[in-house]
């Protein structure tokens, strides 16, 4: 291969970001290089000016211009709405900043969180007593909801009903209600006093599939899309 050939191909293979930082002034490759160094938990401005010691208006400057070649973008901190947040395009956020599956553009998902809760109380009444583990295939088995959530969201959805007196945590004995579950496993019950009916009663209607529909709007009675040809709320119907 001719040293031509080995320097073009060389070019090729260059990273868009490497060659684009190449062409960059002092002031934007400084900023760009503590911003990127921060990876998927980005900074703030404030402390982009004190890791590079530039002036307020040379740092304003040079986020403008990143953001103009896309070599950096803003993002959203749950712990600091108020403040600006920046990070290398390259970098997806990390759940410490986004908040993980419970928020969407940095506000909490309310909705999600009620639909779960609701279909929580109403799989822990229909068992008695049931674990995380026992929410959480039942619902995939039963495919009541036409979104994907994990185990672990499950749990930290029981955590905070604990956290509301909407059930309690206990303990398998082994013994009646509890001779499917491993002894000393932890799982859930109805909390007494706890609103039962009236909270399974806007649990079931929360968690109807059509409030999570993308289609919702093409939905009629006697359409092509209708609630007497949808499989997810016959299912519902069902549960």
């Amino acid at each position: 291969m001719s040293r031509s050939m080995n320097a073009s191909s060389l070019k090729r293979k260059r990273p868009e970001s490497s060659s684009a930082n190449g062409s960059l002034v002092d002031a934007d490759r400084a900023v760009f290089n503590v911003i990127k160094s921060k990876e998927d938990m980005g900074i703030w401005t404030r402390d982009i000016k004190f890791e590079t010691n530039l002036a307020d208006t040379v740092v304003n400057k040079s986020l403008k211009s990143l953001l103009s070649k896309k070599l950096i973008k803003e993002v959203v901190n749950i712990k600091n709405k108020g403040r600006k947040h920046y990070m290398a395009a390259e970098f997806e956020p990390s759940k410490e900043v986004t908040g993980g599956a419970w928020y969407v553009d940095g506000n909490l998902d309310k909705e999600l969180i009620g639909v779960l809760k609701g279909l929580c109380l109403k799989i822990i009444n229909s068992k008695k007593v049931a674990t995380v583990e026992g929410v959480y295939d039942f619902l995939n088995k039963s495919k009541v909801t036409t979104f994907d959530c994990t185990n672990q969201q499950i749990a930290e959805v029981l955590n905070s009903m604990v956290l509301d007196n909407e059930v309690i945590e206990v303990k398998s004995t082994g013994l009646g209600e509890y001779h499917s579950i491993p002894i000393g496993t932890v799982c859930y019950r109805i909390a007494k006093g706890a609103g039962l009916g009236e909270s399974l009663k806007i649990g079931a209607m929360a968690s109807i599939p059509c409030g999570m529909c993308p289609r919702i709007s093409q939905c009629t009675p006697d359409g092509v899309i209708s609630p007497r040809t949808c499989v997810y709320y016959q299912k519902w119907m069902n549960f």
